[in-house]
């Protein structure tokens, strides 16, 4: 079967592809460049648990090169209005990196991966579609005709696969601007972020009514300083000015020596594709949706876009057209995007207009700084990533279902598990492979040997349901899931999201739910794409 033509080769395009190759799916990356990403320490991302877990998985190493904050400071003029401090374990901080160490990393695993082949100075001109696969031609020094399977344009902003395809992109244009700064230096905080708001050297005037400062490696820091509405020019020597004007302040009058690496202006767009999916062309990214004023950040999404669609993509390429599992990538992702879209639209009038919070709310300086760090921390409606609460694949109401810690739809839990081998592992560590994850809460499992109890109790009976499901599918046992009981069993998708939680072994309801989620006449797709193919 031809490869899977991936056109754009930012973080979400390799991201993408390291995902399918992880599932024996092969891939051809379509870049426009040379192959290398210029380094801009001012471009940098933040990125939280689940997509940093997602990157580690796929690449098979941590990711290094960025910092994780100690806590975050919500300041208003000189007051402090709130502190978090973060836990590693229960609470960890976000990861602030610079995007193009990130890329990198993405590249240098897929260095050695035989399924993916990057075509640099690749830029794509045209693409057909027809029922058996996708046509598509690049110009360039190595200019030439594609065939693949699907294709996915992971091409940015301005796609020109979208573009190709006919697709609308409505939304709002420069919904906030900021100057952005990369500069070395020492402040009174060295390893907190901080949001600081109305700061009191210019009280007076808009131009500098909110900054974001979040430490970077090697005593680097990014600041941002929202723009007044407008297009006005911002020139060197106004973010010069900027610097020097926000360190001094911080500093109570005493100006730090600094270094300034890297400067830019960062213009927030909010839109979202009509259509995420034309056949066997799919969207992701920022060719698919665009987001990030108050805090929010958009390349994570578009992570999340990539580990959504990799395991449908696979299961299609691997056992024949499932035109459902595929229609609900665009079903669960657009919503969840329009999630996030609607929330900082609706915030947005309240914290930006001129008589605030204070019309709706009580103490509105402290309600603006709970739906601002909301976005910066990755929490509320503004930041927590979206559930798939109403999902095409969820099953229907099943008689062993019961309530654990994790709504279906929602990313589970990072527990600690035993493996099949009888290795214990963190539960993100089994995902991503095409296999549904069956995971029995069994207390007490930890302190023996699994040859002590893999045959007894009701591990066998678990054990040939799970044989009898429509796709492969591996067995895991954990000690402890939140909220759930003894013997509980939970299905979980290779994304990581929960499909339903049973009362015990129920292998009627198990099949039921598993075939839900794979979108439903699993065995009778197959044999249609089987047929399909001979003839």
């Amino acid at each position: 079967m031809d490869p899977v033509i991936i056109v754009g080769a930012g973080p979400v395009g390799l991201t993408l592809a390291l995902a399918l190759a992880r599932q024996e799916v092969p891939c051809v990356v379509l870049d426009e460049g040379p192959g290398k990403d210029e380094p801009r320490p001012a471009r940098t991302v933040v990125l939280r648990e689940d997509t940093v877990a997602l990157v580690e998985r796929l690449t098979g190493a941590p990711l290094t090169g960025g910092f994780r904050p100690a806590g975050w400071r919500s300041m208003r003029r000189k007051q402090v209005m709130r502190e978090v401090v973060f836990d590693d374990a229960a609470d960890p901080a976000p990861l602030h990196i610079a995007q193009h160490v990130l890329t990198g990393a993405l590249r240098a695993a897929l260095a050695g991966e035989p399924l993916v082949k990057i075509a640099v100075d690749s830029r794509l001109d045209s693409l057909e579609q027809e029922p058996s696969g996708v046509t598509a031609h690049t110009r360039g020094p190595k200019g030439t005709w594609w065939r693949g399977s699907y294709l996915v344009g992971c091409d940015g902003p301005r796609s020109t696969v979208r573009k190709l395809q006919d697709i609308r992109f409505p939304g709002r244009t420069a919904v906030e601007r900021y100057a952005v700064a990369a500069l070395r230096t020492e402040l009174p905080w060295t390893d907190e972020a901080l949001l600081h708001r109305a700061p009191p050297w210019r009280a007076a005037g808009p131009s500098a009514r909110e900054i974001v400062g979040r430490p970077l490696p090697d005593g680097l820091w990014r600041l941002d300083w929202l723009l007044p509405p407008g297009k006005d020019l911002v020139t060197p020597e106004m973010l010069v000015n900027r610097v020097r004007e926000t360190l001094t302040g911080w500093a109570d009058g005493a100006s730090p020596a600094y270094e300034l690496l890297d400067t830019g202006v960062h213009t927030v767009h909010h839109r979202l594709a009509r259509r995420w999916r034309v056949g066997r062309v799919f969207l992701a990214g920022d060719a698919a949706h665009l987001l990030g004023a108050l805090g929010t950040q958009g390349l994570e999404e578009g992570l999340r876009d990539a580990d959504n669609l990799a395991w449908k993509l696979a299961l299609a390429w691997h056992q024949g057209p499932h035109e459902a599992l595929l229609d609900s990538y665009q079903k669960e992702r657009r919503a969840a995007v329009a999630a996030r879209l609607r929330a900082a639209d609706q915030v947005l009038p309240l914290l930006r207009g001129g008589g605030g919070l204070r019309s709706y709310v009580p103490g509105s300086s402290r309600g603006h700084d709970a739906l601002l760090a909301d976005g910066h921390l990755g929490r509320g409606a503004l930041g927590a990533p979206g559930a798939y609460a109403d999902s095409p694949l969820a099953p229907p109401r099943l008689d062993g279902e019961v309530a654990v810690g994790t709504p279906p739809g929602a990313a589970v839990i990072d527990v600690r598990v035993t493996a099949e081998d009888g290795t214990f592992v963190r539960l993100r560590d089994r995902l991503g492979r095409g296999a549904l994850l069956v995971v029995l809460i069994a207390p007490g499992t930890g302190v023996w040997e699994r040859k002590h109890w893999v045959t007894a109790g009701i591990m066998p009976r678990l054990a040939a349901a799970v044989t009898a499901l429509p796709c492969h599918a591996e067995l895991l046992v954990a000690e402890t899931y939140p909220g759930a009981g003894a013997h509980t069993v939970l299905l979980v998708r290779p994304d990581g999201r929960l499909v339903t939680a049973l009362n015990g072994v129920r292998p009627a309801d198990l099949y039921a739910a598993a075939e839900a989620t794979l979108g439903g006449a699993v065995k009778a797709a197959a044999e249609a794409g089987a047929s399909a193919g001979s003839r």
